[in-house]
């Protein structure tokens, strides 16, 4: 068994989808919109094959975005090495997206940084 997605509502489609194809060399399929619902989407493919469907609708809601919630914290991205995690990491901060902590070997053994993404969405970015 594997997850064949992870889909992550966002207010600015357009954006989201710049956003992961820039930093995270995402490939977008042509787009989804259902006319009725107005609802719309995309999927964003990365190399091992991994995806990402974004969507928006009208009248979404926001919970407040908290950081300590109930529900999905962050989605991690595995970039190989502790260079690539470094340069990744200045990439987004470079770009306005803020370094919530790292990068450092976690207490588990991970080398990561966490990033505050697009939509106020955190990044893992490991090796």
């Amino acid at each position: 068994m594997k997850i064949d997605h992870i889909a992550l509502y966002v207010n600015d489609l357009a954006g989201a989808k710049a956003f992961f194809e820039t930093y995270f060399q995402a490939v977008s399929n042509g787009g989804y919109h259902n006319k009725t619902t107005d609802f719309r989407s995309y999927f964003l493919a990365f190399s091992d094959g991994s995806r990402l469907e974004i969507m928006t609708k009208p009248d979404l809601t926001d919970s407040g975005n908290l950081l300590d919630r109930f529900g999905y914290a962050h989605i991690a991205f595995s970039v190989g090495s502790h260079e690539a995690v470094d340069e990744l990491t200045a990439r987004l901060n470079a770009g306005g997206y803020p370094t919530l902590s790292g990068p450092k070997v976690t207490g588990d053994g991970y080398y990561e940084s966490c990033v505050l993404g697009f939509e106020g969405n955190i990044l893992e970015i490991t090796v």
